[in-house]
């Protein structure tokens, strides 16, 4: 062992020398040692081969990064030394490789440095060969002719590369030679060959003794005795009824599933020829777990899970043996083809995927990628993919097998539907078929490709008049079917090169359509109008859209009435009036003639006494204006009598006016002929009087039929519901005397015209105009309720 420990220093100090000459040629830090070194052997100074200084290092903390296990090496922080932390057996740390590599990460701070050391730990022939056991016992019958071949169970020898098994020696023997067979990774496998026939009864048994030698300098060498007992003449060896056997087994079949049936038969007596049935020395421990043999019956039976898609086929080396004292065996290699079967579902990946479509992607845009991959083979690995549901979505095929693109199918309207949920399914062509399925959510962004669209086409308005400057008086709505910007609505007047005034006059509000009246409307200086808003999106290019506005103004009583007669020659409301002191009762003395130039109830007037000398002798009707005597004149009545009469309208805030008659009673004679130059005078003003009646008459007349077919051609075009009913209402009296009432849709409206009767006078102001009223409004015994 001392001898051996100087070897091995003499070697490191070897390999030492040999590395600092190479090193001085490289900039990489590299020591070789040898494994199974003693624990504190010094590998290099690495602080002196890094250029480093030493009495910096302990302040600086040079050390090696380790893992959570214990460092096979450490460094010294005062010398710089490197170190063998624990024994190093080279066969644990690097199993199975030629080259062991041990990279070491060294660090100081203050400031950070990081050095790479590599260590090669070289083998060393620190493990003899050595057989599974003790002793091999074989059992070769007498019978057994020269060139019979038995194989050994091969000796192991940790170490590897050239001090591995290299040869096998056989103790000297006459019977007996030794053959080297050569397995690749399997190493040398020793086969025994029978020289000569044996003869039992010469010697029954032979013992040799087999050494297994590696190749290290020296060699070590492990031994085993092989104990060989010759038996009594069993002459014939089990023989395979077939030549080759092949089946073909199911994946995932149950264990207990006979795969196939071998048999083997021995034509010798007795126990030697009875023949059982094992594994083949080479079969391993992957197929012992896989498969199980019947010694007596020769069935392999499943034993583990048969996956085809970890192997597709197996070789299993089955040995028949028979009974006799010395058994014969053959080998013979079952090879079992698993069958794939449909136990693996395709898979779905998404490669590509867009998640928003524009509504007006055309017809094969390209929305996703996906690739289907299935595990089985054949037909079972052969997937067709589809959409489930019904949508604007198709699948193609790519140039590469499995993969597919989804594409629109057909045009795409975001406002009838803005997300579709596509489902792919992939379903192979196996029996039964497997399917899976992966939906994945589509949004179709927004393209301005509607017009804002109004509420109503037309807008019919109604408004009073007398309305303030600046006021809102109505708004317009209307809406876009796209979304965002695309449906942000600005509004505005067509102001059109045609002489439209009126426009003039409003004004709108662009974000939410309300309509603005820059000046006061007159009822009795324009009735109607129309004009036209224009809606525009905000979308890129705009789309726009108009609608027609039809304004109705309604009359408010803002006109007081006028007085016509009387009127004196100043222009106020005064007359004078002689009758006869012997009139009867009921006697016309004269008629207060009013105007107003309001309609409907607004023009509607009434007539009343506020101021009477005598409240027995004259009477007025409220409705024509007529005074008439109650009673006939006395002796005791005055000559003189002054009446003030108060004309109102029937607005809701009334307004009214009052004229003055002096009524003089005067003898017959004298009333007669002032009655006669009166009378002249009276006939030629009541001429001018009616013939101006009959031209505002005919005005008012026509200004009438046209709103009525203004009105009727409005409600035609807008096609409502519409159901006229006219009621003649006979009981209406006083100025407005009769009128239609008509309904449309929501609204009830009333036509209002003059009254003509025996007695009484055309008022001008009494035009035909129509008034809205609602509906529980009536006319009934000339009140309006």
């Amino acid at each position: 062992m001392e001898q051996r420990g100087c070897r091995g220093r003499r070697w490191n100090a070897f390999m030492v020398a040999l590395f600092l000459l190479w090193s001085s040629a490289s900039a990489q830090i590299r020591y070789s040692i040898s494994e199974e070194l003693k624990e504190g052997t010094v590998v290099g100074n690495i602080a002196k081969d890094l250029g480093l200084d030493i009495s910096t290092l302990k302040q600086r903390g040079f050390r090696i990064v380790a893992g959570s296990t214990e460092p096979l090496f450490q460094v010294n922080q005062n010398d710089g030394l490197l170190y063998v932390n624990r024994k190093i057996d080279r066969e644990e740390v690097c199993k199975h490789t030629s080259v062991c590599l041990i990279n070491l990460k060294t660090v100081l701070e203050n400031p950070l440095e990081i050095h790479y050391v590599a260590v090669e730990v070289s083998d060393e022939n620190d493990h003899s060969p050595s057989f599974p056991g003790r002793k091999l016992r074989l059992e070769i019958p007498e019978s057994a002719l020269p060139g019979a071949r038995y194989q050994l169970q091969a000796a192991r020898d940790p170490d590897g590369g050239p001090f591995s098994i290299q040869q096998y020696k056989l103790s000297n023997n006459e019977h007996f030679r030794l053959e080297i067979k050569d397995r690749g990774r399997d190493g040398k496998i020793p086969i025994l060959n029978l020289l000569k026939p044996l003869d039992r009864e010469e010697k029954s048994n032979h013992k040799l003794l087999i050494t297994a030698i590696d190749g290290g300098k020296p060699p070590r060498s492990g031994t085993t005795e092989i104990i060989i007992d010759v038996l009594d003449i069993n002459d014939n060896m089990p023989i395979f009824t077939k030549e080759s056997y092949s089946v073909f087994l199911n994946e995932n079949c149950p264990s207990g599933t006979t795969v196939i049936q071998v048999n083997a038969t021995d034509v010798d007596e007795g126990s030697n020829g009875e023949v059982f049935y094992s594994f083949g020395n080479l079969v391993t421990d992957t197929l012992r777990t896989l498969f199980d043999v019947n010694k007596n019956t020769g069935e392999i039976i499943v034993k583990g899970q048969v996956d085809f898609e970890v192997q597709d086929s197996y070789e299993i080396d089955i040995q028949a043996s028979d009974k006799g004292t010395a058994p014969l065996t053959t080998d013979k290699s079952v090879i079992v083809k698993v069958v794939d079967l449909n136990d693996n579902a395709p898979e779905i990946e998404l490669t590509s995927f867009s998640s928003a479509v524009a509504e007006d992607s055309r017809p094969g845009s390209t929305v996703a990628l996906i690739s289907v991959s299935d595990l089985d083979s054949g037909l079972n690995g052969k997937v067709i993919c589809s959409i489930s549901e019904d949508v604007p979505f198709t699948l193609t095929p790519s140039l590469q097998n499995n993969m597919y693109s989804v594409v629109t199918k057909s045009p795409l309207d975001r406002e009838k539907q803005s997300q579709y949920d596509v489902t792919i399914v992939a379903k192979d062509a196996g029996q039964p078929s497997l399917s899976s399925v992966k939906t994945i959510s589509v949004t179709v962004s927004d393209v301005n490709d509607n017009r804002p669209e109004f509420s109503l086409s037309p807008y019919t308005f109604y408004i009073t008049e007398n309305n303030n400057p600046g006021a809102k008086l109505f708004t317009l709505s209307a809406f876009d079917r796209d979304e965002n910007e695309n449906a942000h609505i600005a509004y505005q007047i067509v102001r059109d090169e045609d002489d439209n005034k009126m426009t003039s006059f409003l004004n709108v509000n662009s974000e939410n359509g309300d309509i603005l009246g820059l000046k006061t409307f007159d009822f009795e200086t324009i009735k109607t109008f129309q004009f036209q808003v224009l809606a525009t999106d905000s979308g890129t290019p705009s789309l726009s859209s108009n609608v027609t506005v039809n304004v109705f103004i309604l009359d408010q009583n803002d006109n007081a009435p006028v007085i016509l007669y009387p009127v004196s020659a100043n222009g106020s409301a005064e007359g004078v009036e002689e009758i006869p002191r012997n009139v009867n009762a009921g006697h016309l003395v004269t008629k207060v003639r009013a105007y107003d130039a309001d309609i409907g109830y607004n023009g509607w007037l009434l007539f009343s006494l506020q101021e009477v000398s005598d409240h027995s002798l004259f009477s007025l009707d409220r409705y024509t204006g007529q005074i008439r005597t109650l009673r006939s004149f006395t002796e005791t009545d005055e000559a003189e009598h002054k009446l003030v009469i108060l004309v109102k309208d029937n607005g809701n805030v009334s307004l009214s006016a009052t004229a003055t008659v002096i009524i003089n009673a005067v003898e017959p004679k004298e009333a007669f002929a002032a009655s006669d130059v009166e009378s002249s005078v009276k006939e030629e003003d009541e001429n001018n009087v009616t013939f101006y009646l009959i031209i505002t008459l005919g005005s008012v007349s026509t200004l009438f039929l046209f709103s009525i077919i203004v009105l009727i051609v409005m409600q035609c075009s807008k096609t409502p519901d519409y159901t006229p009913k006219y009621l003649q209402d006979t009981n209406y009296d006083g100025t407005l005397c009769h009128s239609i009432q008509y309904r449309s849709g929501d609204k009830q409206y009333m036509l209002v015209g003059p009254r003509m009767s025996i007695g009484s006078t055309i008022v001008p102001g009494s035009n035909g105009n129509t008034l809205v009223v609602p509906d529980h409004r009536r006319c009934a015994s000339g009140e309006v309720s």
